[in-house]
């Protein structure tokens, strides 16, 4: 493993030790959204990722769902969400994860998704092309029929973008298997990479939740269609696949905005 990706592991595992021990335990809230939920472990189990990444590299910067550190004007940046799924973790249901990326300009180096419920690291590198789960290799779904697959819909926070993604959702459900709605951005993309997922499909997500997960899609072989939203900035439309159903990548087409 390259330096950063070993050091992306240790601070996901660490984080996800925390998180873990603290599942039906705490649930202090900092903020009630209609459809989301801020806890006060999502910034104390940042914290803990910042000082484990500052104490190696400490010129490098920090974007995190939670906030900024380090200095903002390096040119590399790890892009932290501390726990994605925090309104599955609120509710007791166990899946969530920790996704940990860094880039240097617009390349993204390493990226490390960890479950710790199931004690699962989905882990990529750049530099050797590879995408693992606990260590093995993994690859995308070789599924070509759309009538096989199976296709996550997330359907954001806000009632634009759940508008958006609803027609999708009612296109999909009745063409593929099954659709799925999980709660963990950062963990539908990795089931992509891994072949669960044949498909994942958002109109607005941030950064942080799908950084890690772009490079674990590209590595095991699949594809990404990243979009800016131009109507909310710092926000994007994401469609992933494994690359070998087309109709995922036409149908999601129409949340792009």
């Amino acid at each position: 493993m390259s330096l950063y990706l070993d050091l992306a592991t240790d601070a996901a595992r660490a984080a996800g030790a925390l998180l873990k021990e603290h599942f039906l335990v705490e649930r202090e809230v900092n903020e009630f959204a209609a459809h989301d939920i801020k806890l006060e472990l999502d910034v104390r189990t940042q914290d803990l990722i910042t000082q484990m990444i500052l104490a190696r590299f400490p010129d490098h910067a920090i974007y995190g769902e939670e906030g900024l550190g380090g200095n903002q004007a390096s040119e590399f940046q790890w892009i932290v969400d501390p726990l994605d799924g925090t309104v599955n973790y609120f509710y007791g249901i166990p899946h969530f994860c920790t996704s940990i990326a860094v880039r240097r300009g617009e390349q993204i180096l390493a990226g490390v998704i960890y479950d710790p419920m199931r004690d699962e690291l989905f882990a990529a590198d750049h530099e050797d092309k590879r995408a693992t789960l606990n260590g093995a290799p993994m690859a995308v779904s070789a599924r070509t029929q759309l009538s096989d697959a199976i296709i996550s819909v997330g359907l954001a926070k806000v009632a634009e973008t759940i508008d958006r993604n609803l027609p999708v959702l009612e296109q999909m459900i009745h063409r593929v298997r099954k659709c799925r709605m999980m709660g963990s951005a950062a963990l539908d993309l990795a089931y992509v990479a891994c072949g669960r997922l044949d498909g994942y499909i958002e109109a607005g997500i941030s950064l942080w939740d799908v950084a890690a997960g772009i490079l674990l899609c590209e590595n095991a072989g699949g594809q990404i269609d990243l979009q800016p939203r131009r109507d909310k900035p710092d926000k994007y439309s994401i469609i992933a696949s494994s690359g070998h159903i087309a109709e995922i990548s036409e149908s999601g087409r129409s949340i792009t905005g």
